[in-house]
């Protein structure tokens, strides 16, 4: 699958001021973005939770449609309910899609023999590949090293987005999986140490905004040029920790606004951008531009 290493943009879904959705903004952010290796939709950034069925769909047809650059699509499909993933995995055109990106079980915190399970029967019902994403901040419970390992055995399962900012962890994982098993940060900011112990890529939030810089992150330290990538890292150290300071996607969402991309609404129970956070991703922005 070496179509999904480097560069990943977990889209934002836009919304109109009514909260349905802007398919305007969203063929801007999707030109905005056409320079990065592969689109990921209906992750968290994207409130997938508070998309319909329906409404997934028609997003994925209109990106599908609006890929001049024939970019890879990854599609989130996760729920706790493992019957419910497969079955939802049945709604989808599969055949627009390159590989499935779904995260551990939420809220009802499985053990990793739990884990391994629900994630095997999904492999063995999925027509497409799985990435496994581990985010422990969102599901109050950790893919652990040996779990990951083991479902990298499975032929069906390709690789995992790691959030859990664990480097030893992600040490462990690397250093046990087969070659060919992906091993993709969650962490922009932890991205180029990820590389440097064999990590293969980037599923990224600021890239919806700044696509180009990130960019050029990945690629020079997929090319093992440190010292470029870690320079470019922390020009966005002061933005990127904004964008989580009242929650994803509304820090991202704020910075579209910004760049007159997108508004910066978002669906119940999320609420748009503080004044004050305006005001700090407005300084922010600027102060990148002025270390460029």
């Amino acid at each position: 699958m070496k179509i999904l290493e480097g560069l990943g943009v977990a889209l934002a879904t836009p919304f109109n001021g009514d909260k349905s959705i802007d398919f305007n903004g969203l063929g801007k952010l999707l030109k905005h973005t056409k320079g990065v290796d592969y689109w990921v939709l209906m992750g968290s950034t994207g409130e997938s939770v508070t998309l319909s069925t329906m409404e997934q769909m028609e997003i994925l047809h209109f990106v599908s449609k609006n890929n001049p650059n024939n970019l890879p699509i990854v599609l989130g499909v996760g729920s706790n309910n493992t019957n419910e993933v497969i079955n939802r995995l049945k709604d989808f055109d599969l055949s627009l899609v390159t590989a499935i990106l779904s995260s551990s079980p939420a809220y009802n915190k499985p053990t990793q023999d739990g884990i391994i399970q629900h994630f095997e029967a999904i492999a063995e019902s999925s027509t497409k590949p799985i990435i496994l994403y581990n985010v422990p901040g969102r599901t109050a419970s950790n893919i652990t090293a040996s779990t990951t390992i083991t479902l990298s055995k499975h032929p069906n399962i390709i690789g995992i987005k790691e959030a859990s900012g664990d480097l030893f962890q992600i040490m462990k994982i690397i250093s046990s999986v087969p070659d060919d098993f992906m091993v993709i940060s969650g962490d922009d900011l932890l991205t180029p140490a990820i590389i440097s112990i064999g990590g293969k890529g980037l599923i990224s939030v600021l890239a919806n905004a700044l696509p180009n810089e990130l960019k050029e992150m990945i690629t020079s330290g997929l090319n093992e040029d440190f010292k470029s990538t870690r320079e470019q890292t922390f020009k966005l150290l002061e933005l990127n920790s904004l964008m989580y300071e009242e929650g994803n996607p509304t820090g991202i969402k704020e910075l579209l606004n910004q760049l007159t991309i997108c508004n910066n609404t978002v669906r119940l129970p999320l609420v748009s951008a503080s004044k004050e956070l305006s005001l700090k991703i407005n300084k922010a922005l600027k102060n990148k531009g002025n270390q460029n």
